[in-house]
C-alpha cells in the first residue's frame, strides 16, 4: 500500500513539473499539423498497387504530388513546429509580461537550426521531420529557460538600445537582440562540442556524415549492435531501445534504422534465395518481422492502445482522440496519438508502451523458431494494416492469427494503463474546475464582459470543455429543478423551473456560470427554448406533485424575450397546443436590461396575448425597475434578493418593500419575495404586504424523481 501510494506521489509530481506540462501542451497545440499531414500520407502511400499506380500516372502524378507537397509541409519540417510550438508553451506558463515572447520563439528556432546542422552543406529538409523530434523537445524547452534568464540579465539596460524617435514595435523587437544573440551563442557552443565527439576512432563510420548530434547518436547505436550476438537478445533488445527513445521524443525507428539495414533487413533477402535454391529460410529477424508482428500501429504496438481506449476508457477526450486517430493508426501511422495522448513523456504510459512491444516480440520469436507459424519470405510495405500484413508476410493464415494474438495481449497490459490514465485526467480536470469555479465567484461581478472561453489559461481550457459538453447536450431535454413557491396561508400556488446542468465529471454546474458561458457560446436562445420546452413537458408531473392551479416559471433574458426569434418560438408553441392546461409565467432576468423600443413592447404585448403572463425578476426600486412598470406588461414583481437578505440589517430595506407592495397593490400586481429562509422574514414580509414566498422556509429546488 505504501508503496502504491509512492508511486502515485511520484507519477503526480512529474505530472505538475513544468516540463512536462508544457511538453504536454506543445505536442497538444501540434494535432491539427498531425491531423493533416496523417491523412496527406494516408493517401499517397496507401498499400494497394493498383491505387498507387493510379495515383503516380494520372495527370503526370498530379495527385500523388499534392498531397506529397502537404506531407512535406506538415511531418516534412514537423519538428520546426514542435520546437515553436513547445517554446510558446514554456513562455506562457514561466514568463511575466515584461517579457517579448515573440523573442523566445525566435530564440528556439535559430537554436534547433543551429543543432540540426543547418549551417552544413550536408544539412536536408529530412533533419526538420519526425527525426528531430528530440531536438525539438530539447531546444523548445533550453532556449526558452535561457533567453528568459538572459532577459532578466538585460532588462535594465534595455534603455541603452532604443533608438529615440523610432516606432515603438522596433524598439519592443530590438531589446530581444541581446537576449537571442546569448542563446544563440550557447547552443553553437553545444554544437560544436558535439562535434568534437565525432572525432573519436572508435564512432567513425565510412556509413555516417558525423556532423549533427542525429547522425553521432545514430553511429554510435550502430556501434554498439555490431557488438551484439545475433539471436533473440539482439532483436529483444532493438525493440527495447527504440521504445524507450521513442518515449522520450527520439525517433526511434528513424534513430536505429541504421542498425534495422545492417543487422536485421539482409535476413528476408536471405530467406528469399534459400526458397529459391530449393532450401529452408532460417532468418526469423527481418524488417517485415519487426513492421507486422512487434509495431503494430506504430511504434509502442499503439494499435492496442487505441483499442483499449475505444472499448474501455471513459474520458471523452480520450475517446474523441482515439476515433481521430483511427484510421491513420489502421496504416500503422500513430503520430496522432503518440503526440496528442500524449504519450511522450507521460509517466502512466511508460511501462506498457515498453512492455508490449517486447511481449509481442518474444510470442513472435518463438511462434516462428518453433515453426508454429512459416518464416517470413515476402516483402510488405509498413503501412499495409494488421491481419492482412501477417498473412501477407508469411503467406499463411497462421501470421494473421499470430498478429491477432499479439493484438489480444497488448490490449490487455494496455487495459490497467487505460484506466489509470483515466483517473489521473480526471483528478487534473476536477482540480483545474474547481479552481476555476473559485475564480468566477470570486470575481463574479467584475467577469461580466470578459469573455471566459478567451482566456489563455486553464481557466479558458476548461471554459471551452464546459461549453462543448453543453453544447453536446442541449440536444437532450433539460435538467430542471423545481422550486415551490407559497402564500402566507402556506399553499402552493406555483413553481419556478430551474436550469442544473449537470456535468459527468463535476456534477452541478454554477447556474450563473452554465448562463455566461451560454452567452458567450451564442447557446443562450437555444438553451432558453430547451427549458421552456422541458416545463411544457413535465407539466403533468409537476401538477402531480405540487398540485392543481399552480404556476410554471420559467427564466428568460431581456435579450432573448424580445426578439422575433423568440416570438415565433412561443407562436409554434401556441398554435400547436402546447400551451393548453397550462398556467404559465415567464420571468424575465436582467442579466442585460430589457429594452423598450416600439418593436420589443409589440414583442412582450403578443407574448402576453397568448395567454403567457410576464413577470420581473429581481426587482428593486431603481429606474431601470420602473421601467418596466409603465406600460403595464407584467403580472408579478419578484424581488431582488438583496432586499429580503437586508431585512434585519438595513432598514431602507423594509421601506423599499414596503413600497413596492404598495405600488403592486395599485397596480394589481403580484408581488413574490426570494431567499425566504426563516420564520422572521416570513412574518416581517407580511407586516409590510409581501404574502408570497420562495425560499428555503418552504423547501430548495428539488428535482421530480426525488422523494418528498
Amino acid at each position: 500500500m505504501k508503496n502504491g501510494k509512492s508511486f502515485d506521489s511520484f507519477i503526480r509530481a512529474v505530472e505538475r513539473s513544468t516540463i512536462i506540462r508544457t511538453v504536454r501542451s506543445g505536442l497538444v497545440n501540434m494535432i491539427p499539423v498531425l491531423i493533416v499531414g496523417a491523412f496527406a500520407l494516408i493517401i499517397k502511400t496507401f498499400p494497394v498497387d493498383e491505387y498507387q499506380d493510379f495515383i503516380t500516372t494520372f495527370a503526370n502524378g498530379f495527385i500523388y504530388s499534392l498531397f506529397d507537397l502537404i506531407y512535406s509541409a506538415t511531418f516534412g519540417v514537423l519538428s520546426v513546429y514542435m520546437t515553436f510550438s513547445i517554446s510558446r508553451s514554456y513562455m506562457k506558463a514561466k514568463a511575466d509580461p515584461q517579457v517579448v515572447n515573440g523573442g523566445a520563439t525566435v530564440a528556439a528556432l535559430l537554436s534547433f537550426f543551429i543543432l540540426a546542422g543547418a549551417y552544413l552543406p550536408t544539412f536536408s529538409t529530412d533533419a526538420m521531420g519526425p527525426k528531430s523530434v528530440f531536438l525539438a523537445i530539447i531546444t523548445g524547452l533550453g532556449s526558452s529557460a535561457l533567453y528568459l534568464a538572459f532577459d532578466k540579465l538585460f532588462r535594465k539596460r534595455r534603455r541603452l538600445i532604443f533608438s529615440n524617435g523610432a516606432d515603438k514595435e522596433f524598439n519592443r523587437m530590438l531589446s530581444t537582440l541581446f537576449p537571442i544573440l546569448c542563446v544563440a551563442v550557447v547552443f553553437a557552443l553545444i554544437d560544436q562540442a558535439v562535434i568534437s565527439l565525432s572525432k573519436i576512432d572508435s564512432l567513425r563510420s565510412s556509413k555516417y556524415e558525423l556532423d549533427s548530434f542525429r547522425s553521432l547518436l545514430a553511429a554510435g547505436f550502430d556501434a554498439l549492435f555490431a557488438h551484439i550476438p545475433n539471436g533473440f537478445f539482439k532483436g529483444f533488445f532493438f525493440v527495447f531501445l527504440s521504445s524507450f527513445l521513442w518515449f522520450f521524443g527520439i525517433h526511434g525507428s528513424d534513430t536505429l534504422e541504421a542498425v534495422m539495414q545492417t543487422h536485421f533487413a539482409p535476413g528476408l533477402t536471405a530467406n528469399q534465395a534459400a526458397v529459391a535454391s530449393g532450401a529452408a529460410p532460417t532468418a526469423i529477424l527481418t524488417k517485415e518481422f519487426f513492421d507486422c508482428f512487434v509495431l503494430m500501429g506504430g511504434c509502442g504496438a499503439t494499435i492496442c492502445l487505441l483499442i483499449a481506449i475505444l472499448i474501455f476508457s471513459k474520458n471523452r477526450a480520450h475517446r474523441g482522440l482515439g476515433y481521430t486517430a483511427a484510421f491513420p493508426m489502421i496504416f500503422n501511422i500513430n503520430e496522432l496519438m503518440v503526440f496528442g495522448l500524449p504519450i511522450i513523456l507521460n509517466p502512466v504510459m511508460l511501462i506498457p508502451f515498453m512492455v508490449v512491444p517486447l511481449v509481442s516480440y518474444s510470442v513472435s520469436y518463438l511462434a516462428i523458431s518453433t515453426g508454429i507459424v512459416p518464416m517470413i519470405t515476402s516483402e510488405v510495405a509498413w503501412t499495409t494494416p494488421i491481419i492482412l500484413g501477417g498473412l501477407k508476410a508469411t503467406g499463411s493464415y497462421s501470421g494473421a492469427l499470430l498478429q491477432l494474438l499479439n493484438l489480444i495481449l497488448g490490449v490487455a497490459i494496455y487495459f490497467p494503463f487505460v484506466k489509470i490514465l483515466d483517473k489521473r485526467s480526471a483528478e487534473s480536470q476536477k482540480r483545474n474546475y474547481e479552481a476555476f469555479l473559485d475564480y468566477f465567484r470570486t470575481n463574479e461581478s467584475s467577469l461580466a464582459s470578459v469573455k471566459l472561453t478567451a482566456l489563455s489559461n486553464n481557466y479558458g481550457d476548461v471554459a471551452k470543455a464546459l461549453c462543448a459538453d453543453m453544447k453536446h447536450r442541449l440536444k437532450d431535454k433539460a435538467p430542471l429543478a423545481y422550486q415551490p413557491q407559497y402564500n402566507y396561508e402556506g399553499k402552493c400556488i406555483g413553481v419556478e423551473a430551474l436550469f442544473r446542468y449537470k456535468d459527468p465529471l463535476h456534477g452541478i454546474v454554477y447556474p450563473p456560470l452554465v448562463f455566461k458561458l451560454a452567452e458567450e457560446s451564442d447557446l443562450l436562445p437555444s438553451l432558453e427554448e430547451n427549458v421552456l420546452l422541458s416545463a411544457l413537458a413535465d407539466k403533468d408531473k409537476v401538477i402531480e406533485r405540487f398540485g392543481e392551479g399552480i404556476v410554471i416559471s420559467v427564466n428568460v433574458t431581456g435579450t432573448t424575450i424580445v426578439t422575433q426569434r423568440f416570438l415565433q418560438f412561443c407562436r409554434k408553441l401556441y398554435e400547436g397546443g402546447k400551451l393548453e392546461g397550462v398556467n404559465l409565467c415567464i420571468e424575465v432576468t436582467e442579466q442585460a436590461a430589457l429594452s423598450f423600443s416600439d418593436e420589443s413592447i409589440s414583442v412582450l404585448k403578443s407574448i402576453r396575448g397568448m395567454g403567457i403572463k410576464l413577470a420581473i425578476d429581481d426587482f428593486s426600486m431603481g429606474k431601470t425597475s420602473l421601467n418596466y412598470l409603465k406600460d403595464n406588461l407584467f403580472d408579478e414583481i419578484k424581488l431582488d434578493g438583496s432586499l429580503v437578505k437586508g431585512l434585519f440589517t438595513h432598514r431602507n430595506c423594509r421601506e423599499i418593500i414596503q413600497s413596492i407592495s404598495t405600488l403592486a397593490l395599485t397596480l394589481d400586481l403580484t408581488v413574490l419575495a426570494e431567499y425566504v429562509e426563516t420564520e422572521q422574514q416570513r412574518a416581517v414580509l407580511h407586516e409590510i404586504g409581501c404574502d408570497c414566498y420562495q425560499g428555503y422556509l418552504y423547501s430548495p429546488a428539488v428535482f421530480l424523481d426525488e422523494k418528498k
